[in-house]
């Protein structure tokens, strides 16, 4: 499970990767602590690198219950912001990326590619 804020961006960004890269090795969703919407650069600038957001939608993690799910990675820093029973899966991580909306798109690519190269490394450490 990646979770964020709103659902919008990084958690997004992450759950495509987590898609792509580890298709076969693991299961991958995204939340927000708030649902949103997919952000349209989001979705533009991981299409420049051939994965689809578009089908992607925006969940609470309200509707989901933290025993599915062996790892939670949070984002943006607000690992302290979630309930007490997702902070003590057996792996919790928290990123702390930044928020790339209402940013140049510079900002998205230079977060998108952050999230590649961790979510690679992640999906070598559950496999």
């Amino acid at each position: 499970m990646f979770v964020c804020r709103r659902n919008s961006c990084r958690s997004q960004m992450a759950e495509g990767f987590g898609k792509a890269l580890g298709e076969g090795k693991i299961e991958v969703i995204s939340s927000g602590l708030e649902a949103s919407r997919v952000h349209p650069t989001a979705i533009e600038v991981m299409s420049e690198v051939g994965i689809d957001l578009s089908n992607q939608t925006s969940n609470a993690l309200s509707e989901f219950q933290a025993d599915d799910y062996d790892a939670v990675i949070s984002m943006c820093g607000c690992g302290t912001s979630l309930p007490a029973q997702w902070v003590v899966r057996e792996v919790f991580l928290d990123w702390e990326l930044e928020d790339p909306d209402g940013k140049p798109i510079e900002t998205f690519y230079r977060v998108r590619d952050e999230i590649k190269e961790r979510v690679g490394k992640l999906i070598n450490q559950l496999s």
